[in-house]
């Protein structure tokens, strides 16, 4: 949990295959959710990238100082 939290607090935003990782879900489970809207996505060029806050939130954890 804690490589987790550094993770999170260490990074705007992460690549969606570690935010896959994250929610403990498979590469094409994670893919389906971000293509239909469950995951949270920015697109920067070719990468989707998510929110470490959404990710925080959906996770349920508190920002860390």
């Amino acid at each position: 949990m804690d490589e987790i939290r550094k993770l999170l607090n260490e990074n705007a935003a992460v690549s969606l295959a570690d935010a896959g990782k994250v929610l403990g879900l498979s590469r094409g489970s994670t893919y389906a959710a971000a293509a239909n809207g469950d995951i949270k996505t920015l697109r920067l060029g070719r990468l989707l990238k998510v929110p470490t806050a959404w990710l925080r939130e959906k996770l349920d954890l508190k920002e860390s100082a």
